[in-house]
């Protein structure tokens, strides 16, 4: 009998931990990453991190998020997918190290040529 997978990431799943989302058989991590939600569009963050900025530490960014900010800053426009590319990480990934840049008005989105561009904001 073949090990059972996840049916996101197909990554073999150990006894007890499929976790079931949509009638699909989920490893922990993709059980996970299906529950989040990353809103970007939030004005009460937007509120929330307007406050926060001049109080000390209110707008630290991650060294992830730092370098998010670091590579948008240089090239002026960068494609999303091209930016979760060169971090190494997923879309969804990225999304979640972004919608914090939005909120503290860093970063933010535009559509350009049906793609999503990160751009200052």
């Amino acid at each position: 009998m073949p090990e059972p997978t996840c049916a996101k990431c197909h990554a073999a799943l150990e006894p007890g931990e499929a976790r079931e989302y949509l009638g699909q058989e989920l490893c922990e991590d993709c059980y996970l990453d299906s529950q989040t939600i990353t809103k970007t569009c939030d004005p009460w963050a937007v509120h929330t991190a307007k406050s926060l900025k001049d109080l000390p530490g209110g707008q630290n960014l991650t060294p992830l998020q730092q370098q998010l900010y670091d590579l948008v800053k240089d090239r002026g426009e960068v494609p999303l997918l091209e930016a979760a590319a060169h971090l190494g990480l997923s879309e969804a990934e990225l999304r979640r190290e972004f919608a914090p840049l939005r909120h503290m008005e860093k970063l933010r989105a535009c559509k350009k040529d049906d793609l999503i561009h990160l751009t200052l904001f």
